[in-house]
């Protein structure tokens, strides 16, 4: 399950960083999920509580409150120059699941709204992102 592996990444991070700074304590765990990932929030924050109660009792690490918020996946066509926002569920289910397991494949399914090109970059809504306050 992607989720459980994104989680036990973020608290090894929010781990890592304790140590580095040697603080014990965040206020807030706020994570930045790119939508192309189509990543379950609600396993996801399941996966971060259970791991982040071990991380406190192993570890003394804690964290107050985590707050997941989504990027939309925006590309941006390098022949043409446009950028648009990629709609993953006007997508057949099963070119969202490619999608899933290996975000690279959307190039076959997606193309440039306005010349139709796949030559293009996703400049948001991708990958997941960590801020510890």
């Amino acid at each position: 399950m992607h989720e459980w592996a994104l989680a036990e990444a973020v608290v090894e991070t929010v781990k890592r960083r304790a140590l580095e700074n040697n603080i014990k304590n965040f206020s807030v765990l706020k994570i930045k999920l790119g939508m192309l990932q189509q990543i379950d929030k609600d396993v996801l924050l399941f996966a971060l509580e259970e791991l982040l109660k071990l991380a406190r009792e192993e570890h003394g690490v804690s964290v107050e409150h985590i707050v997941i918020d989504e990027e939309k996946p925006v590309a941006e066509c390098t022949r043409c120059g446009y950028r648009w926002e990629i709609d993953l569920q006007s997508m057949d289910e099963e070119y969202r699941e490619y999608i899933h397991f290996l975000p690279e494949t959307i190039h076959i399914y997606v193309s440039c709204p306005r010349c139709r090109s796949k030559d293009f970059e996703i400049v948001s809504g991708r990958g997941l992102y960590v801020e510890l306050y």
